[in-house]
């Protein structure tokens, strides 16, 4: 059995991810790796001392991960995307498929699948349905193009959960995208609505409102979980809504909701990387986030 060898662009949370639960399939042979932290002074160190553990290539550039490999995955923020697909298609393998997991609007996966197809390859775009972890390579995904169903099967066999949806490029992104300005939006949501509760002291009025429209939601579960993500990830969250902006605005409707979504997310993200959260437990309560959110501000006058 011919064995298959993957590239992933990207060793980030997902990269990690996708790297450790390929490897242990058993027609998958090498799985390199190519991140621009491999070459930063700072981070490198770390970063390849966690490719050597994981079993993975640490590739020297873009054209070492690519130049052999049969699949190449990228998972890089969306707003590096097409500048990504860019780069790889200058080394990509002929008969090679690309598969785009980064969370970009149609027009943008459009326009990354000319590049690519344009040197040989096959472009396959992915909307990846849900957070990667708890799920790992299990995640819930969507695939696009004219490859998109060989490729699920090929994915299904290694036990992940993809499904191919459409020939036409664009419709999987489309689907993630309309659901990224809901789910972002809620998340948005809730932490300006909880904080400005907590501000005025009135949100043991204002949670059972909630509950009492929607039971089925645990709000202050939900709102606790919103809170860590945004500010854990709330800068490729606020890329990804600038995507899920350029969605709206690919349509003709002016983008005015993805858009404000996205300003939220990068505010937190920005507040974040000041370490105004650094000190809260793993499991901080939504109070604990909007304390310390409120406390900033206030210093801030």
């Amino acid at each position: 059995m011919k064995k298959i060898k993957i590239a992933i662009i990207g060793y980030g949370e997902v990269g990690k991810i996708f790297s450790k639960g390929l490897l242990d399939q058993s027609n998958v042979g090498q799985i390199s790796s190519w991140d621009l932290k491999f070459i930063d002074p700072i981070l490198c160190k770390f970063e390849l001392e966690h490719v050597k553990q994981a079993g993975v290539k640490a590739a020297l550039s873009m054209g070492e991960a690519c130049a052999e490999a049969d699949l190449v995955i990228s998972a890089v923020t969306a707003s590096n995307t097409l500048s990504v697909a860019k780069e790889a298609s200058a080394f990509l393998k002929p008969g090679s498929i690309f598969l785009d997991l980064n969370s970009a609007s149609p027009g943008t996966k459009q326009e990354a699948a000319l590049v690519i197809e344009g040197q040989g390859s096959s472009y396959v775009e992915a909307g990846v349905m849900t957070s990667v972890p708890p799920y790992g390579i299990k995640v819930p995904m969507l695939l696009g193009g004219e490859k998109a169903q060989e490729l699920s099967e090929v994915l299904i066999n290694w036990g992940m959960d993809a499904k191919a949806v459409s020939p036409k490029l664009g419709i999987a992104s489309a689907i993630k995208m309309s659901r990224s300005i809901m789910i972002k939006g809620m998340e948005s949501l809730v932490i300006e609505a909880y904080s400005t509760a907590r501000f005025y002291g009135v949100e043991e009025y204002v949670l059972p409102t909630l509950v009492e429209t929607f039971p089925q939601i645990d709000w202050t579960e939900q709102g606790a979980y919103f809170f860590s993500r945004v500010v854990q990830h709330g800068k490729r969250r606020s890329e990804e809504m600038r995507e899920a902006a350029r969605t709206v605005s690919e349509t003709g409707m002016p983008s005015l909701m993805a858009s404000a979504i996205a300003d939220k997310q990068a505010w937190v993200a920005g507040i974040s990387s000041q370490g105004v959260f650094k000190d809260l437990p793993k499991k901080a309560k939504w109070q604990d986030y909007a304390d310390a959110l409120i406390a900033h501000i206030k210093r801030r006058g």
